[in-house]
């Protein structure tokens, strides 16, 4: 378990090292074995479902952020639904929303791994072209 005072940057979940490429088998172990342990991981919790009851900024922030996150799984849900509630009530008041809980609404970026800018997808085809290496 990590700290919320420790330094430095905190552990990355192996799905994600696993999806963007940063396992090191010398650092991590084997990948073979982390992708078994991911994928055993999954099927234990599940896929992460869309609760019924969000509605509006909460509906908006599920659709926008949580279900494009493909590394989430069950495990996350709680997390997930917060982070949503959370928005929700940001957006309706922003003005009196108080800066402990945007720090909560940081922490759980962070958590569900919405800030690691690796984890987005890039569509190839609107990246700008280099004369001389592309194609």
């Amino acid at each position: 378990m990590v700290n919320m005072a420790s330094r430095g940057a905190k552990p990355k979940p192996a799905h994600l090292r696993i999806v963007d490429g940063t396992h090191r088998n010398t650092r991590h172990g084997d990948a073979d074995q982390a992708k078994q342990a991911v994928e055993q991981s999954g099927a234990s919790f599940g896929v992460l479902k869309r609760p019924k009851h969000l509605k509006s900024h909460a509906l908006d922030a599920w659709k926008k952020y949580i279900e494009p996150a493909g590394w989430l799984d069950g495990s996350r849900e709680p997390a997930a639904i917060l982070f949503c509630e959370l928005w929700q009530e940001f957006r309706f008041a922003p003005v009196s929303f108080p800066a402990a809980k945007v720090g909560q609404l940081r922490a759980l970026m962070s958590e569900l791994g919405l800030t690691d800018e690796r984890n987005r997808v890039l569509d190839e085809s609107k990246k700008d072209k280099d004369e001389f290496f592309d194609d």
